[in-house]
């Protein structure tokens, strides 16, 4: 199975990162799930409150869904973390909450340092990072490593499987709090899910991915979403159709407008 292998480095050494998550309150009713789901794919029990300085138009409101305090987290307030990070082959702090209000961020878990799809990913992120950085988006990795070992493999070189240099911080998540906060935690195995995760700048998480450890994510279709939900922010009577890039047509969310896109294509 890819990423299933440990490192020597994460597995000597480790931090205890103090993490603090949004405070939330619970919901009137809770999510059940079956006990024969498969332990793999259980889900934690979270609840989360929404940001409450957001003014959506009526029309946005009809067409952008709120999520209930429920999963799934779309919709909901982002879980803060504040966590040890490797950056610029130095150990730093990275905290959620201090990018409300300046940037969108793209979060993304990975299983484990050190293994095969990781590194097709991580560094794929990196070599793009400018492009992210120009549409106001800063990028965080994070997987259950210490921060030694992902200072370790930032140092090993490409061809070797390593990261080289990378553009922005990766994250420790030794006590798994965050990969949790965020549903993508496997419990019996340790690690995380590749789970993307797009904030907006109100710290509101607008869309998710979740890929199972052998299927790598694009870094084309997370940027080409990003647009799209960026455009339909700053132009919230409208909607994005499949596919929809800039420059694209898009549509007006009404039964009689709509034509004008259908008649177009």
């Amino acid at each position: 199975m890819a990423c299933s292998a440990t490192t020597s480095a994460s597995s000597l050494l480790s931090l205890n990162p103090k993490s603090s998550l949004f405070s939330s309150k619970k919901p009137n009713s809770t999510l059940s799930i079956p006990n024969s789901l498969p332990k793999p794919f259980s889900l934690p029990s979270l609840s989360f409150t929404r940001p409450s300085q957001i003014q959506h138009s009526s029309r946005r409101n009809s067409f952008l869904v709120k999520a209930t305090g429920e999963l799934p987290l779309v919709g909901n307030a982002a879980p803060d973390f504040e966590a040890e990070a490797v950056f610029d082959q130095e150990f730093i702090k990275v905290k959620l909450s201090e990018y409300i209000g300046k940037k969108y961020v793209i979060l993304f878990f990975y299983p484990l340092d050190f293994t095969f799809v990781c590194p097709t990913e991580i560094t794929a992120f990196s070599d793009r990072h400018a492009e992210f950085e120009a549409i106001n988006t800063e990028i965080i990795g994070v997987s259950v490593d210490s921060v030694f070992s992902h200072l370790a493999w930032v140092q090993t070189d490409r061809k070797s499987g390593g990261l080289g240099d990378l553009n922005y911080p990766l994250v420790s998540d030794v006590t798994k709090s965050i990969s949790k906060s965020y549903g993508v935690l496997i419990p019996d195995q340790g690690i995380a899910l590749r789970g993307l995760f797009i904030i907006d700048k109100e710290g509101v998480i607008q869309h998710s991915t979740i890929n199972n450890l052998g299927i790598g994510r694009s870094v084309d279709e997370t940027k080409r979403t990003l647009q799209a939900l960026q455009y339909v922010q700053e132009n919230p009577d409208e909607v994005c159709p499949a596919g929809w890039k800039p420059g694209e047509k898009s549509m007006k969310p009404d039964p009689k407008l709509s034509k004008d896109y259908f008649a177009a294509v």
